[in-house]
């Protein structure tokens, strides 16, 4: 039975943690709720936890803007290859810095380290790009991001408490380096490689930086990059000349405006990654518990 007391100091948690969720949560809901509102109406204020006028104009202006489903195709190609490569990178020389039989191991984990630490400077980078031949390409997003060192020791860290019996059983039966690796450490260690993945694929949803330095040609722009187009008032008029007909007239009409329109394309750029995390969350979890177990 509660006491007094601990009734109070519970009602306060809960209602401490009702209030942090709602400050999380609510920001995104009021963008959705102007993606959905008119534009005109929008600008007159007053818009909190429902569309006042609801409207598709402004979806219907952002999906029917072939630059940003183009950039959108491109994001979505660049998160698939690049967390697929930076995943198979990662992981293959996270287990063999973790297997003690590697001649030089805690060498070429200080090598790795350094580069955590120190990097070559922007411009350097640049001209490493440029030499490579990855500027104004699709690999620019692909290849400078294959090794992520930071995952990499993470990798290792599980890898190093995976039983070296389930190892030595393997090679006993006849098992390659490749046979152990695929089907013994991969499958073991699936928390770790969802977890891992996940981040890697927001990281390249999310990131725009690459691009504006390496990138010059339209076709290759991400979704990000569009989207900071998009919040330029003086460009989105420019955009407007452009669009088909129905898109353009929606605008002209102020059904649609320069804040609806990027809070359209954040929705759109935002709601794909909100939608993986279900996927994960059980792997989360076992990561969780798997680290707390001792053998």
């Amino acid at each position: 039975m509660l006491s007094k007391g601990e009734k109070i100091a519970n009602g306060f948690i809960v209602f401490f943690l009702l209030l942090l969720c709602f400050s999380m949560l609510y920001p995104f809901w009021n963008c959705v709720v102007i993606a959905f509102n008119e534009g005109l109406d929008t600008v007159l204020g007053g818009i909190t936890f429902w569309p006042r006028k609801f409207t598709l104009e402004n979806m219907k202006f952002v999906l029917q803007d072939p630059r940003i489903l183009h950039a959108f195709g491109i994001t979505v190609a660049r998160t698939v290859a690049g967390t697929f490569l930076s995943i198979v990178v990662t992981s293959v020389m996270a287990f063999g810095l973790s297997r003690p039989e590697l001649k030089y191991r805690n060498k070429y984990m200080t090598l790795a380290l350094i580069t955590m630490y120190f990097s070559g400077g922007m411009i350097p980078t640049y001209i490493l790009i440029r030499d490579l031949g990855l500027r104004d390409t699709f690999w620019v997003y692909i290849i400078p991001g294959a090794l992520n060192v930071w995952n990499m020791i993470i990798f290792r860290s599980f890898f190093s408490g995976i039983p070296k019996e389930l190892v030595e059983a393997a090679m006993i039966d006849g098992a390659n380096w490749y046979d152990i690796f695929l089907r013994i450490i991969v499958p073991v260690s699936l928390p770790v490689f969802a977890t891992l993945a996940l981040f890697t694929a927001v990281g390249q949803w999310n990131s725009w930086f690459d691009a504006t330095l390496y990138v010059s040609n339209p076709n290759l722009m991400p979704i990000q990059n569009i989207l900071n187009t998009i919040l330029n008032s003086s460009t989105m008029r420019e955009m407007m000349s452009k669009l088909p007909g129905s898109a353009a007239n929606a605008m002209k009409s102020s059904q649609v405006t320069s804040r609806s329109i990027s809070l359209a394309t954040m929705l759109v750029a935002t709601v794909p990654v909100l939608a993986i995390y279900p996927f994960v969350q059980r792997y989360f979890v076992s990561g969780v518990m798997l680290g707390s177990l001792k053998e």
